[in-house]
């Protein structure tokens, strides 16, 4: 009877749905750590869509460059880095507002990538096809039925995405650096009082987490469509900020978070296929955004500490 089940139409579309939403979640759920670790340390961090874009485009260029699409991975953690220290100087130390920073942060992207894909390419809208970074089929695990062919021949990012989740969580709530970590979220005048370095902890957890929105970029640019086209990202940097306070600011919580916004990518696609008008079924994911927001969003607990600015004297500026 599985035999029968697994040969019919039903079961084609089942394990193409969930392939697919884990597929859509993917860089969703990289994006949303980057929002997970600066936001911990008090630093609001909205740049997602702009670190998502640079990371996309420096993966792009390194495969490029190098012909090697791991290399452009890495070009992609350092871009992100890179943008993400911007966001740390503007809010840490000339103490500029988190929300504006972020919001300039995703402009400056559009704007550094629109430049230098002309710069570079010559082109205005995309850049040329690179080596990509494709779907692994794990010896063994992937034949198994049902369960091999959706978890087991998944892009190396997906793979990425669970691990990352499972190391945060134990860093966060298994090591004296996440406790410390999560404490300047909270109340970073007691942490600075046993003399623990506040600022350097923020500064190294907003840089960490731009390298995994600029991972999230990677993964669209080299694990989706080995290229990159002018504002690919489309919303879904908005999107894992979303997921970071639906899943509140746990690794787990945004991974699961982001495994809901890529279902109903999934189903939009799906519906696309049916013949649906594509006008309607484009808005989909940020509908499911909004409501989910609207509804939840009382219900979780932010670190107290997020978007207010410290000094040494013990004050919230």
């Amino acid at each position: 009877m599985l035999e029968q089940w697994l040969t019919s139409d039903a079961a084609y579309i089942i394990i193409g749905l969930i392939s697919s939403m884990l597929r859509m979640a993917t860089p969703l759920g990289l994006a949303a750590f980057g929002a997970v670790y600066s936001e911990r340390a008090g630093v609001v961090n909205l740049g997602l869509e702009g670190l998502m874009l640079v990371g996309a485009f420096f993966g792009v260029l390194g495969s490029f460059l190098t012909g090697n699409p791991w290399t452009g991975v890495v070009f992609s953690l350092i871009a992100g880095g890179v943008m993400a220290l911007i966001l740390a100087i503007f809010t840490l130390k000339f103490k500029a507002n988190h929300v504006v920073s972020g919001v300039a942060l995703n402009l400056l992207g559009q704007g550094i990538t629109a430049v230098l894909l002309v710069a570079i390419w010559g082109n205005r809208g995309k850049s040329p096809d690179v080596a990509g970074i494709y779907p692994v089929y794990i010896p063994g695990l992937s034949d198994i039925p049902v369960i091999g062919e959706i978890f087991f021949r998944q892009s190396p990012f997906f793979y990425m995405m669970i691990a990352i989740m499972i190391i945060s969580w134990f860093v966060f709530y298994r090591t004296k650096w996440g406790l410390r970590l999560r404490a300047i979220g909270e109340n970073p005048a007691a942490v600075d009082s046993l003399g623990i370095q506040v600022f350097v902890y923020k500064y190294l957890a907003v840089v960490l987490g731009g390298m995994f929105a600029g991972l999230g970029g990677a993964c669209l640019s080299l694990g989706e469509l080995s290229m990159f086209s002018r504002n690919m990202v489309s919303g879904r940097g908005y999107i894992a900020v979303a997921a970071t306070i639906l899943g509140n600011w746990n690794p787990v919580g945004v991974v699961l978070a982001s495994l809901l916004f890529g279902l109903t990518s999934a189903i939009e696609m799906n519906l696309q296929l049916y013949g649906w008008p594509t006008q309607f079924v484009q808005m989909l994911p940020y509908i499911v955004t909004i409501l989910v927001l609207g509804g939840f969003v009382r219900k979780v607990s932010p670190p107290k500490a997020v978007g207010k600015h410290f000094d040494r004297s013990d004050t919230y500026v």
